[in-house]
């Protein structure tokens, strides 16, 4: 991901109403941005599963909110950060149906189809980073 990070915004994760207040300022940003109210729901829903999944198997972490700007490009980008217990195989969390916490297991598969770009580092012990953007051309 190469882009100009234009500014960031911090917040925490450790409970429901901070899943609420970050999904506000996501739609705040896009609508700023100018995105479209699909783009902006898409973009909300991902950023709900994944502060979910944060406060739910992280034991709660932050969020980072940050507009982009490339040379023909404006963006939202995401990163949700936490010092649980990690995510030992990787390519299984991302299957649609898998789970360990009696969820549906579509939170971070779903955030991954929903967003234009998903990483996700993490490994036993060490936490999980899940980073996502979307990607406006102007």
């Amino acid at each position: 991901m190469s882009y100009t990070d234009v500014d960031t915004q911090h917040l925490s994760i450790r409970s429901d109403e901070d899943v609420v207040r970050l999904r506000q300022c996501v739609r705040e940003l896009m609508i700023a941005a100018g995105f479209s109210l699909l783009e902006q729901t898409r973009m909300i829903t991902a950023a709900s599963e994944l502060a979910r999944n944060t406060l739910r198997y992280g034991g709660g972490g932050e969020a980072h909110v940050r507009r982009l700007l490339t040379g023909s490009r404006k963006g939202i980008g995401l990163a949700f950060i936490d010092q649980g217990p990690g995510i030992a195989d990787i390519d299984l969390a991302l299957t649609d149906g898998y789970t360990t916490g009696g969820g549906m297991g579509v939170g971070l598969s779903g955030a991954k189809r929903l967003a234009d770009e998903f990483d996700i580092e993490s490994a036993p012990g060490q936490g999980t980073t899940v980073q996502i953007s979307k990607w406006k051309s102007f």
